[in-house]
């Protein structure tokens, strides 16, 4: 597996704020929780079957199993990306379909869409997490390994 002191800071900065979301999220009052699902349901219309105490939890489950995953070295960097892409991949839906987030491109945020446009670092680190390879050992050059 290797080591990689890129992808360990990748995953050691975006698995700590993950991880901390999660936690924070664990008593998450119903009408913040309902909120959230709120928005949530535009983008991914089957949350909105969940009773909010419901999707609350579930979410504060998922974030905190994606950011134990990314803090922890035996989970291989390529599957900590993908389930970190999955995760960034609906938050990213959830900011472009809700309504009042983006300017009128449909891209860059409003003042009140600042705050989930931040979520595309988060695609950025799975993408880089996913699609990093190590370089051969000295004597092998040109050579890649995966």
């Amino acid at each position: 597996m290797g080591f990689s002191i890129s992808n360990a800071a990748l995953r050691l900065v975006s698995g700590a704020f993950i991880l901390n979301s999660g936690i924070n999220k664990l008593s998450l009052p119903v009408e913040q929780a309902s909120g959230l699902q709120g928005m949530a349901s535009g983008a991914i219309p089957p949350v909105g079957t969940l009773t909010p105490q419901q999707f609350g939890k579930y979410l504060s489950f998922a974030e905190m199993g994606i950011g134990a995953a990314l803090l922890t070295p035996v989970v291989s960097s390529r599957l900590a990306g993908l389930a970190l892409a999955a995760f960034s991949g609906g938050l990213i839906a959830t900011y472009l379909k809700t309504p009042g987030m983006t300017e009128p491109d449909g891209i860059r945020p409003t003042a009140d869409g600042t705050a989930l446009a931040k979520d595309f670092w988060l695609a950025g680190i799975a993408v880089a997490l996913i699609f990093h390879r190590r370089r051969a050992p000295k004597g092998n050059v040109g050579v890649e390994r995966p």
